[in-house]
């Protein structure tokens, strides 16, 4: 009896040795989850450099560097989550700006604002204009609700409308997050700034005069006139030979009646 209990003891003990080990086992053998890797860090990217090398918009870029705008957007570039877009006006896109819409005519602050009008605080990419139009008007770095661009994309061609300009998105000059930059071949002009007495655009050339109808000597009135002249002496002709042949007629019916008296009267 005694003999029995001592193997059943022995028994168990075994099992838990046996149940502990594989379980240190199992926990051993368990994956180890890898820490993620640091993302990488974003490359600098130099707007300055950037609009002198492309283009060109030494203008546009003249009017950042002098109002210190630039400062401004390449902390927004490199220094914040969000990015920037911009839009760049090419060096001749200035000097087709219609009157009154002056630069030169512009306070220090408007002239900021006008710059600023051009730069939107976030990065989108081409693909983004799709669905942007949907929250027009997008606000730009000039701030306040009189200062937003509307956007639509006709077929992959976006169209940018400021109130005052109306233009479209050239090429893209840089896309690539933070920073989008893209061409436009106008100035972004806001009402905010210039008003809403939008100048009239050139009158467009007159059409030539139309050629005049040709006189009624054509070849078609020539040949109904021909025509006319024809049936007219055709008439004619017909009327004379039905006269003739009624004169023969009247002369033999003449002539058989005399006979017939002359044989009657002998």
């Amino acid at each position: 009896m005694l003999k029995s209990i001592r193997v059943n003891i022995v028994a168990c003990l075994l099992l838990l040795c046996f149940a502990a080990s594989a379980n240190e086992l199992k926990t051993s053998a368990a994956p180890v989850t890898p820490s993620p890797a640091p993302a990488p860090a974003t490359d600098y990217v130099n707007l300055a450099e950037l609009l002198s090398v492309a283009g060109p918009f030494h203008i546009f870029l003249k009017y950042l560097e002098s109002t210190k705008l630039i400062d401004t957007f390449q902390d927004q570039a490199n220094k914040t989550e969000e990015g920037i877009t911009l839009f760049v006006p090419k060096d001749e896109a200035f000097s087709s700006i219609r009157k009154p819409a002056s630069l030169s005519n512009l306070t220090q602050d408007q002239l900021k604002s006008v710059l600023s009008f051009h730069a939107i605080p976030h990065y989108y990419s081409l693909s983004d204009f799709r669905n942007l139009s949907l929250g027009n008007p997008i606000p730009t770095f000039a701030g306040g609700p009189n200062f937003g661009l509307n956007f639509t994309d006709n077929a992959g061609t976006i169209r940018i409308d400021s109130g005052w300009t109306s233009t479209k998105v050239i090429s893209a000059v840089h896309a690539a997050d933070p920073v989008a930059i893209y061409e436009t071949d106008k100035v972004l002009l806001p009402e905010a700034i210039f008003g809403t007495d939008i100048p009239p655009l050139p009158p467009a050339p007159s059409p030539a005069p139309a050629a005049e109808a040709p006189a009624a000597d054509t070849p078609s009135a020539a040949a109904d006139k021909g025509s006319s002249s024809s049936s007219s002496s055709s008439h004619s002709k017909s009327a004379a030979t039905s006269s003739r042949k009624n004169t023969v007629v009247g002369h033999l019916v003449t002539a058989i009646v005399g006979v017939l008296l002359v044989l009657l009267c002998s």
